[in-house]
């Protein structure tokens, strides 16, 4: 990034108005140049947005039964989150934990990305409109800011090209990972307070005043607080590889380096108090509130090298040259750069490698790119025996809890910053000699690296409608004070029960549910409950599509199991996977045959629970 006037090493300048100051009509020209600076940036905005609005055109199309289809279960999670978020804050209840679902034990929400920086101020949208249009709301806008950001952040600090600049904004906000996690996770796409920092930080590093700046103090406390209500997991990312970048680009001069860290520092630790003020409360609930957790087990994460040279499954490359699926699942598409745009960066990198900010930033994707593919190095889904760094890396507290194949999203913005560059110097040059072949070559080289990542619509499918026990309130002559068990109880694999409970106004709470939880003695995280007896045992039957065998002992567990879930209700609605199945386990666990509801089985169990209970 720029460090003061010594930028001029690393980036051609168009000029300065300073010298027209004296000059008659400069004041009437710096007002149209900035008239003109503005209808630009708003036209550069209308063009990301109207991108996004392209890419999730399927899910604003059937905002009322689209569903993300490769997102999972995720997406019905995110709109429970959003849903339960706008409940709590109608009903002046506490955001940060609930026991509407994992019932009675609870959720701790901080500790499961709720995005409560979004969620809280979007409850009117969420009250009014549902929390499908909050989460497709949120999905776009978070692709056209993140664009935006970027452009604005390069416009200003590396480029006075706004064509290279509009070029970095698209790689940043519609790069491979970001349109993959626009499936179902908008915390990994909603990151236009990213750019901001970094564009505060460069400022305040070349600065040349001692002490603390208060009113820079502010904005980056703000801005970190907001960033941690968004997400923590890019943040903590993002705080890494700026941090080497700042050293790789200072390698050269440690002298300007160490004052430029003389000049952050005070205002940095003021930042921090600030932050740590502002967010000492949800950060205690996240980190020692009921349901905390200490740490995720995850499992190996990381990026198969195939990952780095294909093309993403949504993209004009994908569609026209897919590869060997080895990404984690669909949402996880993190690198996926494609060989042309790699090999494209690598010839540019080389051309430009007197410029610091071309090595900060090959640096940033080389060690951040190495980090992403775990413990162990995979090649096409098979161990290849050669150990990764990040298996010291995940030792370390809090590291050790992000997804290593996310950490490759450090690499976008770099990889953007050299694309910018070498924007800028083709520019130049072509603008300098117009019989110059090389910048009509570095065009088509240019194309060619990144048409194949053009990003495609994500796929929509027809889910189907709430049950209309849930829906009409059919549900509600069961309700006592206790909770609803839908069989089989929702889980990661199956949330769809996490959707009914909000379109039924969350009169209800449920048993167990799709979040992440603390687990055994050593409180260590883990997605979904754990398996009670008779939970386990309704999956088994529903997977095999055969009765169990029900002895007194299983008998005895159910009603143990009813009696932790305080259940007022059975519900099995009527039609799905294993219909029959799961209503003669049932029935023959509780004794009883149900009743049947609108489009729905049910099994009052109030009373069976109280005599299990001795009351």
């Amino acid at each position: 990034m720029r460090q003061g006037r010594d930028v001029a090493a690393d980036v051609p300048h168009t000029g300065s108005a300073a010298p027209e100051r004296g000059r008659p009509g400069s004041r009437r020209r710096r007002a149209w140049r900035f008239r003109r600076a503005h209808r630009t940036d708003l036209a550069v905005a209308a063009g990301y947005l109207a991108l996004a609005c392209t890419v999730l055109s399927g899910q604003w199309r059937d905002t009322g039964n689209g569903y993300l289809v490769k997102s999972g279960q995720d997406q019905t999670m995110w709109e429970w989150f959003f849903a339960v978020t706008a409940h709590s804050v109608a009903h002046l209840e506490n955001p940060l934990g609930t026991d509407l679902q994992n019932y009675p034990a609870g959720v701790n929400l901080m500790a499961n990305t709720a995005m409560f920086g979004v969620g809280v101020p979007l409850t009117p949208v969420t009250l009014l409109f549902g929390p499908t249009v909050t989460f497709v709301l949120v999905l776009t806008a978070g692709l056209a800011g993140t664009a935006y950001a970027w452009y604005r952040l390069f416009a200003a600090e590396l480029t006075d090209s706004r064509g290279a600049a509009i070029l970095g904004g698209l790689c940043c906000g519609f790069a491979p990972a970001m349109i993959s996690h626009a499936n179902a996770h908008p915390n990994f796409v909603v990151l236009p307070l990213l750019p901001v920092l970094a564009g505060l930080l460069v400022r305040l590093g070349r600065g040349r005043a001692r002490g603390v700046r208060w009113k820079a103090a502010g904005a980056l406390g703000l801005l970190v607080a907001a960033q941690i209500a968004l997400g923590e997991e890019p943040l903590l990312i993002f705080a890494l590889a700026f941090g080497l970048f700042g050293v790789v680009y200072h390698l050269h001069d440690p002298r300007r380096g160490l004052r430029a860290l003389r000049a952050l520092t005070p205002t940095v630790l003021a930042a921090a108090v600030l932050t740590l003020l502002l967010c000492a409360v949800p950060l205690w609930w996240q980190f020692f509130g009921p349901q905390s957790y200490r740490s995720i087990d995850h499992g190996p994460m990381g990026n198969d090298l195939k990952a780095l040279t294909q093309f993403p499954s949504e993209s004009l490359g994908g569609v026209l040259s897919p590869g060997q699926n080895v990404a984690i699942n669909p949402t996880e598409q993190n690198a996926y750069f494609g060989w042309p745009l790699l090999l494209f960066t690598a010839v540019a990198a080389a051309l430009l490698w007197r410029e610091r900010v071309v090595r900060a930033a090959l640096a940033v994707i080389v060690v951040f790119g190495v980090l992403s593919l775990g413990s162990e190095v995979m090649l096409g889904k098979q161990p290849t025996g050669i150990t990764g760094p990040w298996r010291w890396a995940e030792e370390v507290p809090l590291l050790g809890t992000v997804l290593e194949s996310r950490v490759t999203i450090a690499a976008v913005p770099a990889i953007a910053v050299i694309l910018v560059l070498a924007c800028t110097r083709m520019g130049a040059r072509a603008r300098a000699d117009g019989t110059d072949p090389r910048p009509a070559f570095f065009l088509l080289g240019l194309v060619a690296a990144l048409l194949p990542l053009l990003p495609t619509v994500l796929p929509v499918v027809h889910r189907e409608p709430t049950p209309r026990i849930f829906a009409e309130h059919l549900i509600d002559p069961y309700l006592r004070g206790g909770s609803v068990v839908v069989l089989p109880p929702p889980r990661p694999a199956d949330a769809r029960a996490l959707r009914w409970q909000a379109d039924a106004g969350f009169e209800f709470p449920l048993a167990d549910g799709y979040f992440v939880g603390p687990t055994g003695a050593d409180r260590k995280g883990s997605y979904g409950p754990q398996p009670r007896p008779t939970a386990a045992l309704l999956v088994e039957a529903q997977r095999t599509g055969r009765l169990p065998a029900v002895d007194a002992a299983t008998r005895e567990r159910a009603l143990a199991d009813l009696r932790y879930w305080r259940a007022d209700v059975l519900v099995l609605p009527v039609g799905g996977a294993g219909t029959d199945v799961l209503r003669g386990t049932t029935a023959l666990l509780v004794g009883a045959e149900p009743v049947r509801v609108a489009d729905a089985w049910v099994w009052d169990v109030r009373a069976l629970g109280a005599a299990a209970a001795g009351l």
